[in-house]
Parts: structure tokens; sequence; C-alpha cells
């Protein structure tokens, strides 16, 4: 049991684990901020695209 203990303790004051776990929070941060801007953005992209290629099969 105290090996256990011991053990639970060590793991505690690792802090190994914490910077891979800041890294996931900042790269699923950055996920949700592209994500909305393609949501936000999309309606206007695709409008663009639409307009151009309009342009180049409508000279």
């Amino acid at each position: 049991m105290n090996s256990l203990i011991a053990a639970a303790k060590v793991f505690a004051h690792d802090e190994e684990g914490i910077t891979a776990i800041e890294y996931g929070l900042i790269a699923a941060t950055m996920v949700a901020a592209v994500s909305a801007a393609f949501v936000l953005l999309g309606p206007a992209l695709l409008a663009a695209f639409n307009n151009i290629s309009n342009k180049i099969t409508n000279p």
C-alpha cells in the first residue's frame, strides 16, 4: 500500500503531462477558431468563388 501512495505522490508532482495538456488545449482552441472562421466566412467565400467562376466561363 505504501508503494501505491508513493507512486501517487510521484505522479502528482510530475509536471511533464501538464505541458502536453497545455498543447492539447492550445490545439483545440485553434481548431475551434479555424472552424468558426470557416463557418462565418463560408458563404462569402462561396459567393466570391462563384462570381469568379461565372466571369471565367461567361467572358
